[in-house]
């Protein structure tokens, strides 16, 4: 039997090196939800920092977990399947949170399916998942320079940090994932892409 917990995953990498880098935005959401819920993270198996409690959003209780994996982005889908096996949880009750080079600065568009877009741990959570069928919120990070180096350059972009002008909306923008996030679990995705998705 499937629970009714929602599973908000943040993607990014763990470590020092990593903290405030374009690569992990879904972790920087994850933050602020975390913050905003109250919840205190730790270790589960080793695959991910865990918090878990109730959400009161528009009037109703949600029963949820967040997770931080801690397999490094490319291998991202261990820890989410990892986690959705043990709590009996169904994609349609997953929210993947990611940072998306398709999109410029501060956009956000919500999805459920589709292409992974190039993106390694939303690959990897397709693969161990089985199905694409699950919420992502996708933030977006803007492009790195394409070009003859188009590899290393954008290896380089995500894993580097935000220029003055980004870092003064960083904080607006991860409260709109958060909100966007929230949104998915009150008014399911279509509603919430009418919100998000056209600004």
């Amino acid at each position: 039997m499937t629970s009714d917990f929602w599973l908000i995953v943040g993607l990014g990498n763990p470590g020092k090196k990593y903290e405030g880098t374009r690569h992990n935005m879904g972790f920087m959401v994850a933050d602020v939800l975390a913050s905003r819920w109250s919840v205190n993270f730790s270790d589960h198996k080793g695959l991910a920092l865990l918090g878990r409690g109730v959400a009161q959003l528009d009037g109703q209780s949600f029963k949820f977990f967040i997770a931080k994996p801690l397999t490094y982005m490319n291998d991202s889908g261990t820890a989410v399947a990892s986690l959705c096996s043990y709590y009996s949880i169904d994609p349609s009750h997953v929210i993947v949170l990611h940072d998306d080079m398709d999109l410029d600065f501060g956009r956000i568009k919500v999805k459920a399916g589709g292409s992974a877009g190039g993106h390694n741990g939303i690959k990897s959570i397709d693969k161990s998942l089985g199905t694409p069928k699950y919420g992502r919120v996708r933030l977006g990070v803007g492009h790195a320079a394409r070009g003859s180096r188009a590899h290393e350059n954008t290896i380089n972009w995500v894993l580097g940090g935000f220029n003055a002008t980004q870092r003064r909306e960083l904080d607006e923008f991860l409260m709109d994932g958060a909100d966007a996030a929230e949104s998915i679990m009150v008014n399911g995705i279509q509603k919430t892409q009418e919100k998000f998705n056209g600004r």
